[in-house]
């Protein structure tokens, strides 16, 4: 017999061969009777999570009110890049790393820790992590600002700490910012005081055509780091959240 028909006649066999295993069902078991649009559904909504974490990260930290005062410190003392964005916001991530580590350690032993050593279902594990967060935030919201969101919708509840996380992180974001601008016009008044001054010399030397702020940059900087500005801001903004 031919190569070529020997060839063909095995291919033939196979293709006879494989046609039952065809034509059976294909099935996937994914385990504990899920289907594949749930278990897709699962992992959709996990990637999702993943992808809002830093977010919700920042939200529930001092993150928010160190990064506005070291901005307002770079504008008031006049340099627009320097020190730039990523050096800024590096900064206020390990500031806020060296304030927030109780309570992470905290979350982390309550909630995270026993979730992962199977004791607690998610949503027991969730609950337990969230307190020091709500504790932490409880802390730092303005009575003012939480009662503009409750009269907003009214949540019931009679302290703080209880209130639902819809209420509690923006009443906390917003409390954070009124009280970082509240820093950063304190921050800001001895360099404005300085460009006045200079400006008040040049306007009586007749030198109108100088800009101030040029003249007054380098004293701004020899006045900040004469006195040890950066080590006194990361210190008062770490003393802030000591209790």
């Amino acid at each position: 017999m031919k190569p070529a028909v020997l060839a063909a006649s095995l291919a033939a066999g196979l293709i006879l061969l494989a046609h039952p295993a065809l034509a059976q069902e294909v099935t996937v078991d994914l385990g504990d009777g899920n289907s594949l649009a749930t278990r897709s559904v699962q992992l959709l909504v996990l990637i999702t999570l993943l992808s809002i974490v830093p977010g919700l990260a920042v939200m529930v930290t001092c993150f928010p009110f160190i990064v506005t005062v070291l901005s307002i410190l770079r504008q008031g003392i006049g340099l627009q890049q320097a020190p730039p964005n990523m050096l800024i916001v590096s900064l206020a991530m390990f500031l806020t790393w060296y304030v927030m580590d109780p309570v992470l350690t905290e979350a982390w032993t309550q909630g995270v820790e026993p979730f992962t050593q199977e004791q607690i279902d998610a949503q027991e594990a969730f609950t337990r992590a969230s307190e020091p967060f709500r504790g932490f935030m409880a802390q730092r919201i303005d009575p003012d600002t939480f009662e503009t969101l409750d009269a907003l919708r009214p949540t019931g509840v009679t302290e703080v700490r209880d209130a639902p996380l819809s209420v509690l992180v923006p009443a906390f974001l917003l409390s954070e910012l009124q009280r970082a601008f509240e820093i950063g016009f304190l921050v800001f008044l001895p360099f404005l005081i300085i460009d006045l001054v200079v400006s008040a010399i040049l306007m009586s030397m007749g030198m109108m055509m100088v800009p101030p702020a040029v003249v007054s940059l380098p004293f701004k900087l020899a006045f900040f780091v004469v006195a040890d500005g950066w080590s006194l801001i990361a210190g008062a903004l770490v003393r802030s959240y000591m209790p």
